[in-house]
């Protein structure tokens, strides 16, 4: 007897169930859950390609003839101070020692500490009292500029704990 069913009527109807919508074109398939990672791939090697392409056109060779890597010791002078107190009174301590000053003295004072004209090497460090006026202050900083000394620093005090 060929076309016998064996089991259970359960197993028999899905069976038929599933042989009829087969065979009618019904069969639907359930969702997948994994993702699709092929136009991702594609995307990241276009991008690859793109940026091998583009990488050695954005270096620019510049022919530089740059000077070994040795440290010069040059001598380097040693910072003058200028200190000012309360009442705007000027005191300049340097390689010539401790001397007041006055903003038209100052000048004078820092070419024969310096022992010259003003380069770019000296530093100038300012030590102010805090109830100095800011006019004072200035008048002293622009004194400095005039006379040709750009490298100005403001001493503080540390906080203390």
């Amino acid at each position: 007897m060929a076309g016998r069913l064996t089991g259970s009527a359960t197993e028999v109807a899905v069976a038929v169930a599933l042989a009829g919508a087969r065979a009618s074109g019904r069969f639907t398939l359930g969702q997948t859950h994994d993702m699709n990672v092929t136009p991702f791939v594609d995307v990241m090697l276009v991008l690859l390609i793109i940026f091998m392409v583009a990488a050695p056109l954005a270096t620019t060779a510049i022919k530089l003839d740059l000077p070994p890597a040795r440290p010069t010791l040059s001598h380097r002078p040693s910072p003058v101070y200028i200190s000012i107190t309360r009442d705007g009174q000027l005191f300049v301590t340097g390689a010539g020692g401790d001397a007041t000053a006055t903003l038209d003295s100052l000048g004078g004072r820092l070419f024969a500490d310096f022992g010259g004209p003003p380069s770019d090497r000296e530093e100038v460090f300012i030590r102010a009292d805090q109830h100095v006026s800011y006019g004072v202050f200035m008048s002293v900083v622009n004194r400095l500029q005039a006379d040709g000394y750009y490298k100005v620093a403001l001493v503080g005090e540390e906080a203390r704990s």
